[in-house]
């Protein structure tokens, strides 16, 4: 438990129909950004009798929608409920239990006697959907494994953006708002202290910006709003030198360096790749584990870690398979080692302050940087790294490698989320620009409500985050991208609003 007081007061987390997602930015800011350990005193853990580490992450997502009785925004979720014969819309109900199964897994493995962890990044579009459905039973659930100091050590939430944008084309200027819009949600509900030990990122998609300038912007977005690490995907990074990762169960530094020369870093576990969903609902992290032994990290020899994500719902293997792998796998571990010693699932701050209290230093943490910018910095001279070199190299990259782009990397690499979608990234651009058109100057001027609390703002700020979810794109044209256009005209109307 962290030992700080909690002075702020509760958030309300439905203001005016909208999701709590602006106007206490001081406040958030002021309980996420503190260097106190989160697992380290709570923890059953003892390094030193541990060989290997594995830990496994849960992505949640339903997009907002406009499509509830009379265009109202609603979510995906909902709509699934409410038109089961279409698609594959008769998971709804697996879908919903999926959500809240986890706080009926972990407090019956912890009665077992065993020793379970688990990762769990949700969108907040998911939050407020589960909310405007009133499947409070479902929130109720999660706040039991994240609120209750019985469960709390046995569960860590990740933190993401806000309406599941990928990274890389998103306007620069909103990746800090889906940031903090996220943290304030995410407090609203679960509370302050449960906020306060947010401190791993799970970017939508494990999609990685590798623009040079993009990437700063996202690590620098994240350091500012309290986060200590994020999950990368294997192949959307490189080493220095251009190589494929050799160590990638260690902890990686990932360095970002921007078209004027300045570089900022940041902590990053690597997923492995591999089917996603079928790797964490059969455990087969936990089973990669077995094979590993101690490295060397500087000094100090410590144990891997093998880190994995995928879809917490999606796919029968998920909905059906995963809960009986997932208690086979603590009840193994119970009878070797009684899941404490030899390979043990962690979570993954917990693991990076276990290895830092014995030693560990960032800063010998292998290096790593997005797929493809050695191409790029090997192009520009280090006495003269300024934004015209860095667009020159990238734009002789383009003309003479077919294979070169930045769009980022993901775990979709099937998918471009860029060709073919303009009609969707223009106006997502546009209403971006307009909002900080609108909403920046009137930032700069002192008042007894901040501008970001007013329903105004709320308001354009919602459709602005929403028109930025993947989905729009993911699912190709047709009815998505008229959702999207229509979440468009909504922002343009409510700026013209004074």
């Amino acid at each position: 438990m962290l030992s700080f007081p909690m002075t702020h007061t509760p958030l309300p987390e439905i203001i005016d129909g909208l999701p709590n997602i602006s106007g206490w930015e001081t406040e958030v800011l002021s309980v996420v950004n503190h260097n106190q350990p989160v697992f380290l005193p709570t923890t059953n853990i003892r390094l030193e009798d541990v060989n290997a580490v594995f830990a496994i992450a849960l992505h949640m997502h339903q997009p907002t929608i406009p499509a509830g009785n009379g265009g109202t925004l609603i979510s995906n979720l909902q709509y699934m409920f409410e038109h089961p014969h279409e698609g594959d819309n008769h998971n709804a109900n697996p879908f919903a239990h999926c959500y809240s199964r986890m706080g009926d897994l972990i407090p019956e493995l912890v009665s077992q006697g065993c020793n379970p962890r688990v990762m769990l990044d949700y969108s907040g579009n998911l939050l407020w959907g589960l909310r405007q459905m009133g499947r409070d039973d479902v929130l109720d659930n999660l706040k039991r494994i994240t609120c209750n100091h019985t469960y709390q050590p046995y569960v860590e939430w990740l933190g993401t953006m806000w309406g599941h944008a990928v990274i890389p084309s998103t306007p620069i200027a909103d990746i800090k708002l889906h940031i903090i819009a996220w943290q304030h949600h995410f407090a609203a509900i679960f509370g302050w202290e449960a906020l306060a030990r947010v401190k791993g990122f799970s970017p939508p998609e494990m999609h990685l910006p590798n623009h040079p300038d993009a990437l700063f912007e996202f690590v620098k977005a994240l350091k500012e709003c309290g986060y200590r690490w994020l999950l990368v995907q294997e192949h959307s990074v490189e080493t220095i030198s251009g190589q494929s990762l050799t160590h990638k169960h260690l902890p990686h530094r990932l360095v970002a360096r921007n078209s004027q020369g300045e570089t900022i870093s940041i902590t990053a576990l690597i997923k492995t790749q591999g089917s996603d969903t079928k790797l964490v609902a059969q455990m087969q992290p936990y089973y990669e584990a077995k094979t590993l032994s101690k490295q060397q990290v500087g000094s100090v020899f410590v144990p891997p870690i093998v880190s994995q994500i995928g879809d917490g719902e999606n796919g029968g293997v998920m909905m059906n398979e995963f809960p009986s792998a997932f208690k086979q796998a603590w009840w193994d571990m119970v009878n070797n080692g009684g899941g404490k010693s030899g390979v043990v699932g962690m979570c993954g701050t917990e693991y990076l302050e276990l290895i830092e209290a014995a030693g560990c230093k960032p800063e010998d943490y292998p290096t790593c940087q997005p797929v493809g910018q050695h191409q790029i910095w090997e192009r520009v001279s280090s006495d003269n790294i300024q934004p015209e070199a860095v667009e020159n190299a990238i734009q002789e990259l383009k003309q003479t490698n077919s294979n070169f782009h930045l769009d980022g990397a993901s775990w979709t690499n099937h998918i471009s989320w860029v060709k073919g979608y303009e009609n969707v990234l223009s106006p997502m651009y546009q209403l971006s620009s307009l909002f900080h058109q609108k909403f920046d100057p009137l930032q700069q001027f002192d008042s007894a409500e901040p501008v970001t609390r007013q329903s105004h703002y709320r308001n354009v700020l919602l459709h602005n985050l929403l028109l930025e979810t993947s989905c729009f794109r993911y699912w190709g044209q047709g009815a998505w991208t008229d959702y999207a256009r229509e979440i468009y005209q909504r922002g343009e109307n409510l700026l013209q609003i004074n």
